[in-house]
């Protein structure tokens, strides 16, 4: 007896159809699974059995063959757990309603017929929309599932509930969800900028950065509060849109990394890897590919602290990601592809023992060791960060001070106006911030007074500034400019962002 169910599964982010086709016929009792299944889907084999028996069905003691199509692509996962069951108990009989070419099924099974939570459902139920069919999945991933505006989303709990539903016999109301809830119960109301005492020039760089999706690298002694001020900055980036919400929350469901009882990421992302880091973590890839950490913080922010720590190696791979806002992972077998539009913030000590330029303690490092600390973050990458901001020590009157400091929603609300003026001009050029504006399309919306030309030649000429910093530069005056809510970019806008290169400075 032939039976086929109707499955999917990752790759990438992306989902692709998966049809299970399972033969049950006579001869020794075997059960083989064909269609390049690795190791968890060749595992599920023992899993479907037990999980059959113990939900008080019989196990047909005959050969069992089991094809995953399309056969030239490896199947990974447990998500075809609850398939094959579903396409044994319909060869057997036990199945008899006419209803199963309607749904795509995944779930995994435990032993005792319970449906475990699975990986990539929203994906899943994209593909799901795409081919006009319902859907049906562990109760865990219905709300996550259900993101997806048209499609059909039945949770269940166990597998005696999915075969009774199928037959007709049992009515489950299909999952629905609400997204407005989701954005509203959003608040990252623990963390606010105001909690940063002092550093007024920085809080000032982080909101430029955060207005044009700047890079920024943030330079200062150790306690300055450097890692402070990062990990305030997602709290001051523009409101997420709907769009970026199901897109991040497709890399975070097929990463596995979703928080319980939260089917939709509405928050900036926020990463803080270790500087032990490996390129394949940072980047993505590994034996079973996955997306490492610049896709996890895809629309967020990706924050990296004492960065000449990081290996070179594993600071390099970033330079693609940056320039392309995606990675592609090529094996022997499949490319993939995973989107990585984050914000990269850094800090970094002056010197290796940090207080070069302090003025309470002297630095002991040599001009050779200082040069060598800094040369461990390359020219290629440096020029793909924007913003060098200098971050000195707080005074006491600072940090003893009562005075009320802005909030993350005042900053914010600045920023939303800026992102929405640059979304309104480049509505034809297929970009959204100022960061991301090509050598044409500077020349195009960045042009400068004669009185602002004079000033960055003398700039470049008096500072030593770098013929790199000059492009830079007039990016990040445009963001200050649409802070300004000024068309025109003016010459005090060029002068605020030649402050902001600081590593460009040729030591004097």
């Amino acid at each position: 007896m032939l039976s086929k169910v109707l499955t999917g599964t990752t790759l990438g982010i992306d989902a692709y159809l998966v049809e299970v086709e399972v033969d049950i016929s006579r001869g020794l009792p075997s059960f083989s699974t064909v269609g390049l299944p690795d190791n968890a889907v060749k595992e599920s084999k023992d899993r479907v059995k037990s999980a059959v028996k113990n939900s008080g069905y019989a196990f047909p003691a005959k050969r069992i063959t089991v094809n995953l199509a399309p056969a030239h692509i490896k199947k990974e996962g447990t998500t075809f757990d609850l398939p094959v069951a579903i396409g044994i108990l319909k060869a057997e009989g036990i199945i008899t309603g006419e209803t199963l070419a309607d749904y795509l099924i995944l779930g995994e099974l435990s032993l005792d017929g319970r449906i475990k939570p699975v990986k990539g459902a929203l994906s899943v139920a994209v593909a799901a929309k795409s081919l006009n069919k319902k859907l049906i999945l562990p109760k865990y991933n219905c709300e996550e599932a259900a993101l997806v505006e048209g499609v059909e989303v039945v949770g269940v709990d166990t597998l005696p509930e999915l075969v009774e539903f199928l037959n007709g016999n049992l009515t489950i109301d299909t999952c629905r969800v609400d997204l407005s809830g989701y954005f509203h119960a959003s608040s990252s109301g623990h963390i606010d900028i105001s909690d940063v005492k002092g550093q007024e020039h920085v809080k000032r760089a982080l909101e430029v950065s955060a207005a044009g999706g700047h890079n920024i690298l943030m330079i200062g002694p150790p306690g300055s509060g450097k890692t402070m001020l990062a990990m305030r900055v997602p709290t001051i980036l523009p409101d997420m849109t709907l769009e970026e919400a199901i897109e991040t929350t497709k890399v975070h469901s097929v990463a596995g990394t979703l928080s319980p009882g939260v089917p939709l990421v509405t928050e900036r992302p926020f990463r803080s890897p270790h500087h032990t880091i490996s390129d394949a973590g940072l980047i993505g890839g590994g034996r079973v590919p996955r997306p490492g950490e610049v896709s996890l913080a895809h629309n967020g922010v990706l924050f990296l602290d004492e960065l000449p720590e990081f290996r070179k190696n594993v600071l390099e791979v970033l330079r693609q990601p940056m320039e392309d806002g995606r990675v592609v992972i090529s094996r022997a077998a499949v490319s993939l592809t995973y989107p990585s539009e984050f914000m990269l913030v850094g800090a970094m000590n002056p010197c290796p023992c940090g207080f070069l330029g302090d003025g309470h303690k002297e630095c002991v490092c040599t001009p050779m060791q200082v040069a060598q600390y800094r040369a461990k973050i390359s020219g290629p990458l440096l020029d793909r960060i924007d913003i060098h901001c200098d971050v000195p020590a707080v005074r006491f009157k600072e940090l003893a001070g009562q005075s009320a400091a802005e909030s993350s929603n005042d900053v914010k609300k600045r920023v939303n106006a800026a992102r929405a003026a640059q979304a309104q001009r480049y509505r034809e050029s297929g970009i959204f911030s100022n960061s991301r504006l090509t050598s044409k399309l500077v020349k195009s919306y960045c042009a400068i007074s004669a009185e602002s030309s004079r000033l960055m030649e003398t700039a470049v000429d008096k500072l030593g500034l770098s013929a790199r910093a000059y492009t830079r530069i007039l990016k990040v005056a445009r963001t200050i400019a649409d802070l300004d809510a000024s068309d025109a970019i003016k010459t005090r806008h060029i002068s605020e962002a030649i402050q902001y290169r600081t590593l460009d400075r040729q030591p004097s």
